[in-house]
């Protein structure tokens, strides 16, 4: 019986497809460029620009189900990447908590399993509820035995991810910085939750 094709679905706001980075690779094409995957693959990014976690998780479902294959035929996953506007909407962490939690849940239901990158730094005015949404965001993926990557706690005061976002003057990483994020992807539980070697990247 052949090997069940590869199907990856990337939501989140424009930090998810590399917004800022002269490559247009950002964190996510990098981390696919350097997976070798034993089996044909497909990823899908799918970003909205400024999107809060309430609208990210009003969305995902039925833009991510119109990419994924038959179970029998498709191994349909979904990487979750968190930014920072829930800061700027004014939303509680309660509330950002409850909608990554319903998203997960809701994969779950549907047997995908489902991988978060957590919101990087912004600005030193942002950070401590960056640091708190960080957090929360950890914990709701803990207690789902979701995998989790905390990009908050080594970029706060990381020289060149600070660099990085002073260069740019929007507030995004240029290439450097999605590097960085991307390193961290490829460190925390990257190869283990898709089940490949921890030599598997080039």
């Amino acid at each position: 019986m052949a090997e069940r094709e590869l199907r990856i679905c990337i939501v989140g706001d424009e930090l998810s497809v590399g917004v800022g980075d002269a490559k247009g690779l950002g964190w996510a094409g990098r981390v696919v460029a350097r997976s070798r995957f034993d089996r044909p693959t497909m990823t899908f990014p799918l970003a909205i620009p400024g999107e809060t976690t309430t609208a990210l998780s009003q969305r995902w479902e039925v833009e991510s189900f119109r990419r994924y294959g038959n179970e029998a035929e498709c191994d349909n996953r979904l990487v979750v990447g968190l930014g920072r506007h829930d800061v700027a909407a004014g939303l509680s962490v309660a509330r950002s908590r409850l909608n990554l939690a319903n998203m997960l849940d809701v994969a779950d239901s549907h047997r995908i399993s489902t991988f978060v990158v957590g919101p990087p730094p912004g600005s030193p005015e942002e950070n401590d509820r960056l640091g708190e949404l960080s957090t929360a965001f950890a914990d709701v993926a803990a207690r789902r035995h979701v995998p989790y990557v905390d990009t908050f706690t080594p970029l706060v005061s990381h020289e060149q991810w600070l660099s990085d976002l002073s260069q740019s003057g929007t507030g995004f990483p240029q290439q450097a910085g999605y590097g960085l994020m991307a390193w961290l992807v490829l460190h925390t539980g990257w190869h283990a939750w898709l089940g490949l070697a921890e030599d598997a990247t080039v």
